[in-house]
């Protein structure tokens, strides 16, 4: 019974062995959305300065304050639910690597106040239905688009960036300082 059992697993091992396995694994941490800033695929945050938010792109959720705390939604607060992702500025923080981007806030918020926009910022993909009108659009909000481009799209939208400089708070990149 033993040397069965021997040469059973012998068998097994030499058959295991001449056979060759793949294993593909693919994860994908996250996308960014497709109103991000294109460029950056391995950038987790951005800050969002006219709705004092942060996107974390790996999760696809919000990070903005409400009563004290700062909380993770998909969706942007119901004060921002017509917020045009498209047109509005996003602060790439490639120099920040934690959990928790607001730790700088005080400072984000006086660098880059509500309305803040630098030069022309490129998106990753097209805002649907609209085209690519170009990158040196003034910041006009929705334009009566209600189809798209709200705050509350759970990070999967897609869109043109009109406005905005590529900027790297935090330090490093090819930002504005």
């Amino acid at each position: 019974m033993k040397a069965l059992r021997l040469f059973i697993t012998g068998f097994v091992l030499l058959f295991a062995g001449t056979m060759q396995g793949q294993v593909s694994v693919n994860v994908s941490i996250g996308s960014p959305p497709l109103w991000g800033p294109a460029g950056y695929a391995e950038v987790q945050y951005y800050y969002l300065p006219d709705v004092e938010a942060y996107y974390d792109v790996h999760t696809a959720m919000f990070i903005y304050s409400s009563g004290g705390a700062w909380i993770h939604r998909a969706y942007l607060p119901s004060q921002y639910r017509n917020y045009d992702l498209y047109g509005g500025y996003k602060v790439v923080m490639n120099g920040y690597h934690g959990n928790a981007p607001y730790s700088n806030f005080k400072e984000y918020k006086r660098k880059y106040g509500k309305g803040y926009h630098g030069g022309a910022q490129k998106t990753v993909g097209e805002r649907p239905g609209k085209g690519n009108p170009g990158n040196n659009q003034p910041h006009q909000g929705n334009q009566g688009d209600h189809n798209s481009g709200h705050g509350n799209d759970k990070g999967n939208s897609q869109g043109h960036d009109k406005n905005g400089k590529e900027d790297h708070g935090n330090g490093g990149g090819k930002g504005k300082k």
